[in-house]
């Protein structure tokens, strides 16, 4: 569960509160006397990247739970919050020169320099999960450079936690050197 909780960041008593203080303070704590009595009410959060809440959802009977369709139009709406939602955001040359399309990666991701770009290695020095963007410290110069959640290859939304060593592909963009092919460094 550490593990767990230190990847995500989370800063609260994780899938562990055998006292029921967290539970009493955020009051979720089922009082009622039953078979289910003095257990944490089933509650389910939508949470935006930063890890704010976004919606909360009583799941004490099945009326309270949320459906499928209102767990899509909340992560929808969380979505369109971002800048980088629209299509056209992704139909610029500059950012198809960048990312990685999912015929390159739906096997498994290629090896960074395979299509003869240069690779450098570095460290994540930030990631902002909110923009989707990040610097890399080149491990030669300590140089920062840039690179978008689009780089990294994978589906869905991808992040990358700062201090993680990485190989990349670089390539020159209108704002200078940008990182391509991020992988975490074996």
């Amino acid at each position: 569960n550490a593990a767990f909780r230190a990847g995500l960041g989370a800063q609260w008593p994780f899938l562990s509160d055998e006292e029921r203080t967290v539970i009493k303070q955020i009051n979720i704590l089922d009082e009622t006397e039953g078979e289910y009595a003095y257990r944490a009410q089933p509650y389910t959060f939508v949470l935006r990247p930063d890890l704010s809440i976004h919606a909360i959802y009583n799941g004490w009977f099945f009326v309270g739970r949320p459906t499928c369709e209102e767990l899509r139009h909340d992560l929808r709406t969380i979505m369109e919050q971002r800048s980088d939602y629209c299509y056209e955001a992704y139909d610029t040359p500059e950012v198809r020169q960048i990312r990685i399309p999912q015929q390159e990666w739906i096997d498994g991701p290629s090896l960074p320099g395979a299509d003869g770009l240069l690779v450098e290695q570095g460290i994540v020095r930030w990631f902002d999960t909110a923009a989707g963007i990040g610097m890399i410290a080149r491990a030669e110069t300590g140089e920062d450079v840039f690179f978008h959640f689009t780089a990294i290859p994978g589906q869905g939304y991808r992040t990358i936690r700062p201090g993680t060593p990485v190989q990349f592909e670089v390539v020159q963009s209108k704002a200078g050197l940008t990182a391509r092919n991020v992988q975490p460094r074996q």
